[in-house]
């Protein structure tokens, strides 16, 4: 087992990693059990997959379990259920110091934290991530959100857990294309600050997609403590280097937006094409060598990833996908950061790009490749 600390003033907790955390879960979160029942919200279908495992170790240690099932998607993002949630634990009685434990995807992980931040003014919570995405980055750092009508996590709040349990073992029942989406984040590590870690992947990607326990315990462990390093300099993304770590997120928005936000192209996939899409603007913008950018294309495209707009069949011009970036939460006074790379393992935050250059060059992609 790995345990990465995420360093906050006063508020530091550990990420776990490693195979069977779930078996002995009543062990592991015993500092986080106060009650003679634990509450914990679950994605249906991790509940259905992994809820079994964590009943028996409470129940050996003589703690009840009450459930909130959250349908599986992005739909769960929103105002409804978060008022139902929030409804739920307080009728149960959830107390200021109280954990509550969240079983799932980045979904259940921010549903869940967001209602945390808010009930009795904020309360504690446990992240039991179950898919690789989560396991890597959206549990870890205190984002949490919902969506709403104007766009994707635009109403949330910064919410620390008091624990992250990352379980391997969730992951060999992930589906194929959800653990390929996940490595996106995974390789977003190595290509925003760790050339050296990108290299690895190159050599060890498809042991991680394949689930060899040694391989995907380093490179879930190795970009959990890339993350923690950025989360612990920057919390709240105030300085800009947390920011880095939304390398290719803001195109990838962009495509969710236009697929309306739909298993048509899942958050990973997105973000991969994004970060490819961030590599060839970069080397346009003659930031870095075409040869970096082409290999950043390869290595997405070697996961099984896509590295092409027109792979997704948009029927849409550059402007329509420029504006979407409109609704992006980083603008700022008007302005949209964005991360650029100077080379592999080189990202930074560029301040002076026009949507109108971005546009053109979304063109470009849409009609050559």
């Amino acid at each position: 087992m790995a345990v990465i600390p995420v360093e906050l003033a006063g508020r530091s907790y550990e990420v776990r990693i490693g195979h069977g955390l779930f078996d002995r879960i009543a062990d592991e979160a015993r500092d986080f059990v106060r009650k003679g029942r634990v509450t914990v919200v679950a994605d249906a279908n991790a509940r259905a997959a992994h809820g079994g495992r964590i009943e028996v170790s409470f129940t050996a240690a003589g703690k009840a379990i009450d459930w909130f099932d959250v349908a599986p998607g992005e739909g769960s993002k929103s105002w409804e259920s978060l008022q139902k949630l929030v409804d739920w634990l307080l009728e149960r009685g959830i107390e200021r110091g109280d954990h509550v434990f969240a079983l799932g995807g980045g979904v259940v992980g921010d549903l869940t934290g967001f209602a945390c931040s808010i009930v009795k003014r904020g309360c504690g919570f446990v992240q039991l991530p179950t898919t690789l995405l989560s396991q890597v980055d959206s549990s870890i750092g205190g984002k949490t959100a919902i969506n709403t009508a104007a766009g994707k996590n635009l109403v949330g709040a910064f919410h620390q857990p008091a624990l992250v349990l990352a379980d391997l073992a969730t992951l060999d029942t992930l589906p194929d294309r959800e653990m390929r989406a996940g490595y996106a984040e995974v390789i977003k590590y190595g290509i925003l600050g760790d050339r050296s870690f990108f290299d690895w992947l190159a050599a060890n990607g498809a042991a991680v997609v394949s689930r060899e326990p040694g391989p995907l315990e380093h490179a879930v462990a190795t970009s959990v403590a890339a993350k923690a390093r950025i989360v612990a300099e920057d919390e709240r993304e105030t300085s800009g280097t947390r920011a880095l770590l939304n390398l290719g997120h803001t195109f990838g928005h962009a495509l969710e937006a236009e697929t309306g936000f739909s298993d048509r192209l899942l958050h990973g996939e997105g973000v991969a094409l994004g970060m490819v899409l961030a590599a060839r603007y970069s080397a346009r913008r003659r930031l870095i060598s075409d040869g970096d950018a082409a290999r950043v294309s390869a290595a997405i495209d070697a996961a099984g990833l896509p590295s092409e707009i027109s792979a997704l069949g948009l029927d849409c011009n550059g402007r329509r996908l420029a504006d979407h970036m409109l609704h992006d939460k980083k603008m700022d006074a008007g302005t949209l950061p964005f991360i650029l790379l100077r080379g592999i393992g080189e990202a930074f935050l560029a301040r002076d790009v026009e949507l109108a250059d971005v546009a053109a060059f979304l063109d470009e992609q849409l009609q050559s490749h």
